[in-house]
């Protein structure tokens, strides 16, 4: 019950904008790479997928922002490791653009699309070519990506690193041909 004192919806009484403000909270150890507090806060039942306004996940968050040891307390509470956001970008997607190695390696240790598709097709792969990310594009084709994947333009990794002016990307993905 509301105590008659204190006005609607103010901080404290449960109200919507009180779960807002938790969210944005949660949102932000996440992005902030706060793997204790995560992990307490979804033993006490915080859902793992949880989404923002944007359709960011917690593990996307995570992801992009290069936290492997939050990444991996999210998953193992059982995070689905390539919910897209509604952008259609996925958390493996976002940490290759970011250059995380070590959140790229968690994310496919837990069961993460080696290809992390976008809706136009550009795989992680290409995304790694793309930035000439040479150890990204070995650990991606070392654990399966398909280096001859094409996008909805019909280029390949290989193309993709060529027109952005990639040449160690270039050179590495002429070599799986």
């Amino acid at each position: 019950m509301q105590d008659p004192n204190k006005p609607a919806n103010s901080p404290g009484d449960g109200s919507d904008d009180d779960m807002i403000a938790f969210a944005s909270e949660v949102f932000d150890v996440a992005r902030r790479g706060d793997a204790a507090m995560l992990d307490a806060l979804l033993n006490k039942g915080l859902p793992p997928n949880l989404r923002n306004d944007k359709g960011d996940t917690l593990v996307m968050l995570a992801s992009y922002h290069g936290h492997a040891d939050a990444v991996r307390v999210l998953l193992k509470h059982r995070a689905d490791p390539n919910l897209r956001n509604d952008n259609g970008q996925s958390p493996i997607a976002g940490a290759v653009f970011k250059d995380f190695t070590a959140v790229i390696d968690t994310l496919l240790e837990h069961g993460a699309d080696v290809e992390g598709t976008s809706p136009d097709g550009r795989t992680a792969l290409m995304i790694a070519a793309m930035f000439n990310r040479v150890e990204i594009v070995d650990l991606l084709i070392a654990r399966g990506a398909n280096p001859d994947a094409r996008d909805a333009n019909g280029f390949t990794a290989h193309d993709a690193a060529e027109k952005m002016g990639a040449p160690d990307t270039a050179a590495r993905l002429a070599n799986t041909r």
